[in-house]
C-alpha cells in the first residue's frame, strides 16, 4: 500500500518537471547553468540628470554643451562665452578710450632738448619728454628754425614710422638732425645761437600748438643747406640710425 501511494505522487512531479523543461526550450533560453553568474543587463539605469548635464557642461560651454539642452550645460557655456566676450569688449573699449584721450605733443606739455652728438658725424639729437598727465602724439617731423632762417628742412621720408609715435606721461620721443654735409658740399653755412622746434597737427604742415625753444651749446651750432631731420621716433637709436 505505501509503495503504490509513493508511485502516484512521483508521477505528477515528473510531469511538472517535463513541462518546465519544454517551456524553457520554447522560449529559446535553454537550460541555464546554475553554477555560472547571470550576465549584466544590457540596459543600465540612466544616470541622474544633474550628473549628465554637469559632465557635458564642463566642455567649455561650446556648441556641444548647448546642444544637450540641459540647464547646467547651457548655463556654463553661456557664462563662459559671455565673460570672454565682455572682457574682449572691455579691452577694446579701453584701447579706443586711450586713443581718444591722447592729445598732441607740443611746447606746452613737453620738455624739449637739443644736443649735438659725436656720431653720426654732424648730427644733433632732439629729445621730447611728455610732462603732461595724458598720452600725447608726436606727428610727422619737427619743424626746425635756426635763428631767423627763412626756410624749413623737410623730413626724410625713409624715416617715417608705420604708426604715430605716442608718448605716455614721462616717456620720450626723438628726432635726428643732419646739420651739415660731412664732405663740405653744403652751401650757405652759418652758426646758429637759437633753435625753435615747432610741432605739427593731425594733418601735414598744420599747427600742432605751442613751439619750444631748447637751449643750444654756448658756441652755437653750425648748419648748411644739407640740413635735414627725421620723423619722430620712439627710440634714440632709430633717430640716429639715419
Amino acid at each position: 500500500m505505501r509503495i503504490r501511494r509513493t508511485s502516484r505522487l512521483l508521477v505528477p512531479a515528473l510531469a511538472g518537471l517535463a513541462a518546465l523543461s519544454l517551456t524553457a526550450c520554447q522560449n529559446g533560453t535553454g537550460t541555464r547553468d546554475e553554477g555560472a553568474s547571470a550576465p549584466v543587463a544590457a540596459v543600465s539605469p540612466a544616470p541622474p540628470a544633474e550628473q549628465s548635464a554637469s559632465g557635458t557642461g564642463t566642455a567649455t560651454g561650446t556648441g556641444k554643451g548647448a546642444a544637450t539642452g540641459t540647464d547646467t550645460a547651457t548655463g556654463k557655456g553661456t557664462g563662459k562665452g559671455a565673460g570672454k566676450g565682455a572682457d574682449t569688449a572691455k579691452g577694446g573699449a579701453r584701447n579706443a578710450s586711450d586713443k581718444l584721450d591722447s592729445v598732441l605733443c607740443n611746447g606746452s606739455n613737453t620738455k624739449v632738448t637739443a644736443q649735438p652728438v659725436p656720431r653720426p658725424l654732424n648730427h644733433m639729437l632732439i629729445t621730447v619728454t611728455n610732462t603732461g598727465s595724458k598720452a600725447c602724439d608726436l606727428t610727422y617731423f619737427p619743424v626746425l628754425r635756426f635763428d631767423q632762417m627763412q626756410w624749413v628742412p623737410q623730413g626724410v621720408k625713409e624715416t617715417q614710422p608705420q604708426t604715430v609715435t605716442t608718448l605716455a606721461p614721462g616717456e620720450s620721443g626723438y628726432a635726428g638732425v643732419l646739420l651739415s654735409a660731412a664732405d663740405g658740399s653744403g652751401k650757405g653755412g652759418a652758426t646758429a645761437k637759437k633753435l625753435t622746434v615747432g610741432f605739427q597737427g593731425r594733418t601735414p604742415n598744420s599747427n600742432g600748438g605751442a613751439a619750444a625753444t631748447p637751449s643750444l651749446p654756448a658756441g652755437g651750432v653750425y648748419y648748411d643747406t644739407s640740413l635735414q631731420v627725421t620723423y619722430w621716433q620712439p627710440t634714440m637709436d632709430e633717430a640716429l640710425s639715419w
